[in-house]
């Protein structure tokens, strides 16, 4: 992702630059005339094709959910994703963290060496550094230092589209480097105040840009609650028209946007990539039945998913909290889909979906292709509740994921024959607001409609006078 480029007033001057422990050059904060301030660079901005050292640091007999081996291997693909060229890839077993440099001394001067051997660009540390690790990090290496936190900020900046997403991601960044600031430069200090040598040193330039990081962070904060306010209209919008949500969610990479183009002969973009598509997306369908439903495309999921995108992307995954089904797909080919699947219903249970019933949360296991025949048929898809084989790339299983998308919403509604004079405009209006109407017959003496209603809105409909209800 190249770095991000400012224009400068006319009346205003290019703020000065002063090189980092990094090796790259940190840019201050310029303002405008109206008080306005602008990032001109990213502290972590990564460029695209830089040369990577990947780097997988674990404590060793330490119980974690993913091995070395399959953690070493994600990393290289979020690398991959952003096209980062990866020099050298290895572990790091630790005996325990190192406050200071998250990792020993002796391993830090080995790594300052190859650095400085093989030109590295930029070292990846899969794992979270504290502001004071990565900045000691990037002292000792005298090359650019980012964990995974940073990465999978930089593929969410590479791949929002939407003015929201963007936003979105611009905020989760900021949050990200508000605690990261570090005192590298003093050519901004303001000179000594008071009198003789009583008066305390002025702003310092850190001071400066945390304040314009706070100004941005709640600019930001304000324009994605008029997001949040809109999406809830139109929220509220489709509750009026009875289309219920079906949401797709999964770990990225699972095959969610192959699935919904295969359902909604859409063109979503769709690669073999983590995080190949961020920005949700909404098709209608029709079912067999004849009922309208709307699918939901979302992000995918990833263990370890940063706290700052959780929030920042809270108003969009509503809309999986909101759904009326969640279609859990997974890729059941991979080595660690259990581990998986547990890191999404983790991510499902942070936004406060605890709901993990049958009739709300379906598995749907994509890249049966994949799998030996032997296990396709082992009876593990015999239940008629199970787990739905599935494989985006040729349909097999579209027919059955349908259908039981259509058995969950039949639970509980109506299918009733109503006949309507003309006179009767808003009882009309009333059923297309309340109702699934299935077909609608006009005659000389009115129309008659085939609805389906809930037992609430049925209720409702059968104490309304002068409606005549055909069949039940």
């Amino acid at each position: 992702m190249k770095p991000s480029k400012t224009q400068t007033p006319q009346n205003k001057q290019p703020p000065q630059q002063e090189s980092n422990p990094a090796g790259g050059v940190r840019a201050s904060l310029a303002y405008d005339d109206q008080g306005d301030n602008t990032l001109f660079d990213q502290v972590q901005t990564v460029q695209i094709g830089a040369r990577a050292l990947l780097l997988h640091p674990y404590v060793k007999n330490e119980n974690t959910r993913r091995s070395p081996e399959s953690a070493l291997s994600e990393l290289v693909s979020l690398g991959g994703a952003i096209d980062l060229q990866a020099v050298d890839i290895q572990y790091c077993p630790l005996a325990s963290i190192r406050p200071a440099t998250y990792m020993g001394q002796g391993k830090v001067d080995e790594l300052t060496q190859q650095v400085e051997a093989q030109d590295i660009e930029v070292v990846i540390v899969n794992c979270s550094l504290s502001p004071v690790q990565q900045s000691n990090l990037e002292r000792a290496l005298k090359t650019k230092v980012i964990d995974r936190t940073a990465l999978i900020l930089e593929i969410f900046g590479a791949r929002a589209q939407t003015r929201e997403g963007v936003m979105q991601v611009e905020l989760a960044h900021l949050s990200y480097q508000r605690g990261r600031l570090v005192r590298s430069w003093t050519h901004l200090e303001r000179q000594r105040g008071g009198s003789g040598f009583m008066g305390g040193p002025g702003e310092r330039q850190i001071e400066a840009d945390r304040r314009a990081l706070d100004d941005s962070i709640g600019r930001l904060t304000k324009q994605l609650e008029k997001v949040t306010r809109t999406r809830d209209l139109h929220r509220k919008g489709r509750q009026k028209v009875p289309y219920p949500i079906v949401a797709l969610v999964g770990y990225t990479n699972a095959g969610k946007s192959t699935l919904f183009n295969r359902l909604t002969n859409a063109d979503v973009y769709a690669q073999d990539q983590l995080f190949a598509t961020l920005d949700p997306t909404m098709r209608a369908i029709t079912l067999k039945s004849g009922r309208k439903i709307i699918l939901s495309d979302t992000v995918g999921f990833i263990s370890d998913l940063p706290t700052h995108l959780i929030a920042a992307f809270r108003a969009t995954l509503e809309e999986v909290i909101q759904a009326d089904i969640i279609l859990h797909i997974r890729d059941i080919s991979h080595d660690e889909t259990a581990e998986q699947q547990a890191d999404v219903l983790e991510v499902l249970d942070d936004l406060g979906l605890q709901d993990h019933s049958a009739d709300k949360l379906v598995e749907v296991h994509n890249k049966i292709d994949l799998l030996d025949q032997d296990t396709t048929l082992d009876g593990t898809y015999a239940s008629s509740a199970g787990p739905i084989p599935f494989c985006a790339l040729d349909g097999r299983g579209e027919d059955a994921l349908l259908d039981r998308i259509d058995q969950i919403l039949a639970i509980g509604s109506h299918d009733v024959a109503v006949k309507l004079s003309h006179e009767q405009g808003d009882a009309l209006a009333w059923l297309y607001r309340h109702s699934d109407v299935l077909s609608r017959a006009d005659t000389e003496e009115g129309c008659e409609l085939e609805v389906r209603l809930t037992q609430a809105s049925l209720g409702r409909l059968q104490k309304m006078n002068d409606i005549e209800i055909l069949a039940r």
